[in-house]
């Protein structure tokens, strides 16, 4: 039977004890029902599961002892950075998921032009802190033992500038296509997905201006929660995990 892997964000070391974190500890005993003695999975996103055993599983604190560290292949070669418009609410939230699940390395949320939502810095700050739970749930599921970075909102320019490796914006009539793509390897690369009311001209031309390119999907016009799932998906099965 597959063991729930669970997150917590302190240093992890066989051999040593540790007092699991509220939400941990709810998660394993109250839903989960486990034991004092049952087994669990702990990873803190460097790159390791941790085998633990739940030592004590009380109303108010558990305590588990790490066993025994092993490393987590499974990451991408192609390092890939999603640089997300900002969508509504689920719809966000669904991209973060299935973009982590997918293996993107980092998600740069940005504001753009036609952005439908508008954060100002109270609600920027706790979007953020919720993507990064949508993230770290992703991982849990998916085996990842690395979490992606999502950084804070920020406008298009300066997110824009972040660019790792080549920059790509879905475009159905672009000259680069998948196939031109297979006798350059990338490495990394850096895709923009518009928001809901996809890139103005001016965001095109700060796009354009950072170096990024149009890259052709196919010759459809994609929404913002399918372009950036399906450009991933294939830049992964060229360059990536199937590369």
């Amino acid at each position: 039977m597959r063991l729930t892997r669970s997150y917590v964000a302190v240093s992890l070391m066989p051999g040593t004890e540790i007092a699991l974190p509220e939400d941990v500890a709810v998660h394993l005993v109250r839903v989960l029902r486990l034991q004092p003695g049952d087994a669990c999975v702990l990873f803190n996103g460097d790159g390791h599961d941790y085998d633990a055993r739940l030592l004590a599983a009380g109303k108010r604190e558990a305590r588990a002892e790490i066993l025994a560290a092993r490393t987590v292949e499974n990451e991408s070669p192609l390092r890939i950075t999603l640089l997300q418009g900002i969508a509504r609410g689920e719809k966000m939230d669904w991209i973060l998921q299935k973009a982590t699940e997918l293996g993107v390395a980092r998600i740069v949320p940005v504001d753009s032009e036609r952005s439908e939502v508008k954060l100002d810095a109270a609600r920027a700050e706790k979007r953020l802190s919720h993507w990064r739970e949508v993230v770290v749930s992703a991982c849990e599921q998916s085996g990842r033992a690395v979490v992606p970075e999502v950084l804070p909102p920020q406008p298009l320019a300066r997110g824009a500038a972040l660019r790792e490796g080549r920059g790509f914006v879905l475009d159905p009539v672009a000259a680069h296509t998948l196939a031109s793509l297979q006798g350059n390897p990338l490495g990394a690369c850096t895709l923009a997905i518009g928001p809901e009311g996809g890139w103005s001209p001016r965001d095109h031309e700060q796009l354009q201006a950072a170096g990024y390119e149009g890259l052709r999907l196919g010759p459809r016009v994609l929404r913002t929660e399918t372009a950036g799932i399906a450009a991933i998906s294939a830049l992964q099965a060229l360059a990536g995990d199937l590369g």
